[in-house]
């Protein structure tokens, strides 16, 4: 008798594995306490042990640590100089980088001694909003001017040389790379428009397609699951867009609070969502069927 042998990919089992259980997907439900942080709530992450930072809790300047089991924060550290992070991630070595939008910097942390230092500066910086890194610790920056409505788009490369790759953009935002690392993906918050990039072993970008268009509300932090689905904050709207790879608009996820600016795939199984909202100073949280990269 021949065996008969059935493939299945790992997003079908996960979604087969959710249909059989009680588990509730894409339903908000709070993680922390309202008021917890300042209204600059962004930059959720988690470092290579699971720790949850998220940046301005309790007041502008800092970075927070949040259990993710009971919601209660402490202050990892305080930035010098007044400065204000909108953004974290974690370079292969683990330490924790920063746009900082007050100084014109990227900032980095040395998770061991808690030492902040300037890991980028350039002079052409209006205020650096939010990261995403590629595996060879390069950076790549939206950089918003808010005043003007305008952005440019940069990539820091891992000793801290700065590349302008982009000049007289939208505000640019939400910045996230595909799960390869071959499409960049940059949108402009203000104008409703998401771009996408084709990215090289360099690092370099080239054939910038407009991937697509919203006709209300605004744009902030972007990521992507592991089947390259892209997850974008609608700010003002309170929702969560999932667009698939091809443009299409899967599904919007509706949280509680309105002014939701950034998200991170999180938990042992990376399929718990974690969002941070501004307006109600607050993190929520909803549960996913494919997991984030």
């Amino acid at each position: 008798m021949k065996k008969l042998l059935i493939l299945f990919t790992a997003s079908t089992l996960v979604q087969m594995s959710c249909k059989t259980s009680s588990e509730e997907l894409y339903k908000a439900q709070d993680l922390t306490k309202e008021n917890m942080f300042s209204k600059n709530i962004e930059g959720p992450n988690f470092d290579k042990d699971g720790n949850f930072y998220v940046v301005n809790f309790q007041k502008d300047g800092t970075i927070g640590k949040i259990d993710t089991k009971t919601g209660e924060g402490t202050i990892f550290v305080t930035l010098p100089d007044s400065s204000i992070a909108n953004s974290v991630q974690f370079n292969s070595k683990g330490t924790m980088l920063m746009p900082d939008f007050v100084g014109h910097n990227i900032l980095q942390v040395d998770m061991n001694t808690k030492q902040v230092s300037v890991f980028a500066h350039d002079s052409l910086f209006n205020q650096p909003n939010d990261i995403c890194i590629n595996s060879k610790d390069q950076l790549f920056a939206s950089d918003p001017n808010w005043k003007d409505q305008t952005g440019k788009l940069w990539r820091i490369d891992a000793d801290g040389n700065t590349h302008l790759l982009e000049d007289s953009m939208g505000t640019t935002n939400g910045i996230v790379l595909s799960p390869d690392q071959k499409i960049l993906y940059v949108n402009e918050g203000i104008q409703r428009k998401i771009w996408k990039y084709d990215v090289d072993e360099a690092g370099n970008i080239s054939n910038k397609t407009l991937f697509a268009t919203f006709n209300d509300h605004g744009f902030d932090g972007m990521k992507v699951d592991a089947e390259g689905n892209l997850y974008i904050a609608r700010w003002g709207k309170g929702t969560i867009a999932v667009m698939s790879p091809a443009g299409k608009l899967i599904r919007e996820v509706e949280l509680k609070g309105k002014q939701c600016s950034n998200l991170i795939f999180g938990g042992p199984d990376k399929r718990t969502v974690y969002v941070t909202l501004q307006d109600r100073k607050c993190i929520e949280t909803f549960r996913v069927a494919i997991p984030g990269v």
